[in-house]
């Protein structure tokens, strides 16, 4: 079951930021969001959290600025997501400008699975010989890695922002701001976001000891589009430091001063650049950027996000949106087969799901996993064959079950069930014998039994509440439209009741509408629902604005109706 409920705010909060200039309607959505004075709406780059703050940056800016000057080989070791990616074409760039000699490398996902494993030390040494690995969005866990690493005489600098497990690799270097005893306020970076910091210290390093001064440094900034991409397509929390780090980087998007990959991305996607949002990070660009990791290598992507020759990048962005359509092809057979598998399973009567089919593709079960996900409402896990014998799980979960600590019980309840995990609250990882499959179900099920009660899986859409009638318009879209929203700090959806005037189903799959409040019409969608509505209805709704044949008006996108 599915409720609509408004968003509690502080009414003093929300008054004082009136006071202090922002929009009275503005003012309500940032109290609700938990904000209550007017400086931390700042976007500039000098309200960015200092560098200082994290722990080993200093250390690592060192141990870099001391690499470069002896002419150390670094290459960096990525991971085969778009926050990996944009980590790993930051690293490169920022790295290079810099006056490092740095290459990378990306794990194919199939072959060598997540992470910095010993098999990865040893492709890196026998293609690239560093003399320094640095990991990208991946490392806190590779302890095995790490040690193959030292055997063969190559030091490690980890930079990532993935949970640490119970213990540490024995690296030369550990930049996450998530790891134990870590002070940096911004816990939420990416690992795009880790990276860009691990340049500010090293530029900074570098300015003290005379390689660099304020007029001939490098102008990192010039990476935030980077960085804003994999920050959104991460799905990270934006915290007021990532919301800066995304909001400067739409900024340089926007005004033409993005890397040439960018604007292909873009391009193929049919999207405009000058208008470019969140929205159009996350589910355009993003996906074609991980279509490459899911479905064949991501190297193809990261190249895209280097080279500066605008025709090569034209000529990837095309392959990588051919790579996306036959993703979202496969997302939709997969789909099918799930929804076939879970007939005879009422979801309502469990507190978990977890699925596996033997012919689903590794690469896609974590969009499946979402997919079910959203529409049970359950933390689900969904597998696939990952060859000998083993299956490899993609889990998505909801508020309040914590994914990666629901794993770590299960194996320290059933030794041996799980050979290795990792992840977040939200997302996480696996693999388990084929044969383990039904006794992990169980395992997971009674997890989920202990941790979760019924009103926790009940899903809930939070809303703003109604809508003055004057801000039906396309001026205030465009004042939300100047403002960061995403993950933790979520896009204004407002609610009200209206008269349901006309309605009708476009392509067998979306409900058209016009609605009624206030003697005023209003153009709705509720885009993949076709069944119709009553008379009156209350109704979660996203401002749009919609053009069509030349002209734009307001439309709202349905989210939830009751």
């Amino acid at each position: 079951m599915t409720r609509i409920i408004p968003r509690r705010y502080n009414f003093r909060d929300a008054e004082m930021l009136r006071q202090s200039g922002v929009h009275p309607v503005l003012a309500r959505l940032f109290a609700a969001r938990g904000l209550s004075e007017a400086h931390e709406l700042s976007i500039e780059l000098g309200a960015l959290a200092s560098p200082a703050g994290m722990m080993q940056l200093d250390h690592a800016a060192r141990f870099l600025a001391d690499a470069i000057a002896a002419g150390r080989k670094m290459a960096i070791v990525a991971d085969y997501d778009c926050d990996g990616a944009t980590a790993c074409a930051v690293g490169i760039r920022g790295l290079g400008a810099l006056g490092a000699q740095v290459e990378y490398i990306v794990p194919n996902r199939f072959e060598y699975g997540y992470g910095l494993t010993p098999e990865i030390v040893a492709l890196a040494a026998d293609t690239l010989s560093p003399d320094i690995i640095i990991t990208v969005d991946n490392g806190i866990a590779s302890i095995d890695g790490v040690a193959e690493a030292k055997r063969r005489g190559i030091d490690v600098v980890i930079t990532d922002h993935h949970l640490p497990g119970d213990a540490l690799p024995d690296a030369s270097v550990i930049v996450n701001p998530n790891q134990p005893g870590c002070g940096f306020p911004s816990k939420h970076l990416a690992g795009v976001g880790v990276m860009f910091y691990l340049l500010l210290a090293l530029r900074a390093e570098m300015r003290t000891r005379g390689r660099f001064d304020a007029a001939t440094q490098p102008r990192l900034d010039a990476l935030l589009d980077l960085v804003a991409l994999g920050t959104v397509a991460d799905v990270v929390r934006l915290d007021a430091n990532n919301r800066i780090l995304v909001a400067q980087g739409l900024k340089r998007i926007r005004s033409g001063r993005m890397q040439p990959g960018i604007a292909a991305l873009f391009r193929a996607a049919s999207r405009e650049a000058r208008r470019a949002s969140p929205f159009d990070l996350g589910f355009a660009l993003g996906p074609r950027l991980n279509a490459a990791g899911r479905m064949a290598d991501m190297s193809l992507g990261i190249e895209c996000l280097l080279t500066d020759d605008e025709g090569v990048a034209w000529d990837i962005a095309r392959q990588l949106s051919e790579i996306n359509l036959e993703r979202r092809e496969k997302e939709a057979e997969m789909q099918d087969s799930a929804s076939a598998l879970l007939e005879n399973v009422n979801p309502q009567d469990r507190a978990t799901l977890c699925v596996y089919a033997e012919d689903w593709h590794q690469g896609v079960v974590g969009l499946v996993a979402s997919r079910l996900k959203d529409r049970y409402y359950r933390p689900t896990i969904t597998f696939a064959p990952a060859g000998d014998g083993r299956i490899r799980g993609s889990g998505r979960s909801i508020p309040g079950f914590h994914l990666r600590d629901a794993l770590d019980l299960v194996a320290k309840r059933t030794p041996g069930l799980i050979e290795k995990f990792g992840g977040h609250a939200m997302a996480a990882g696996l693999t388990i014998h084929a044969d383990a499959f039904e006794a992990f179900s169980a395992a997971f099920e009674a997890v989920g039994r202990d941790w979760l009660d019924a009103a926790q899986l009940e899903q809930i859409i939070e809303t703003d509440g109604p809508l003055e009638d004057a801000y039906f318009a396309l001026d205030f879209i465009e004042l939300l439209d100047e403002h960061v929203w995403g993950q933790g700090f979520a896009p204004p959806v407002f609610s009200d009741e209206f008269k349901v005037v006309n309605q009708r189903v476009l392509k067998g799959r979306h409900l058209k509408l016009l609605l009624e409040k206030n003697g005023r019409h209003h153009d709705a969608i509720w885009f993949g629902h076709a069944e119709a509505l009553p008379d009156r209805a209350t109704v979660a709704f996203r401002l749009d604005a919609n053009e069509f044949n030349g002209s734009t008006r307001v439309q709202l996108i349905v989210e939830h109706a009751e």
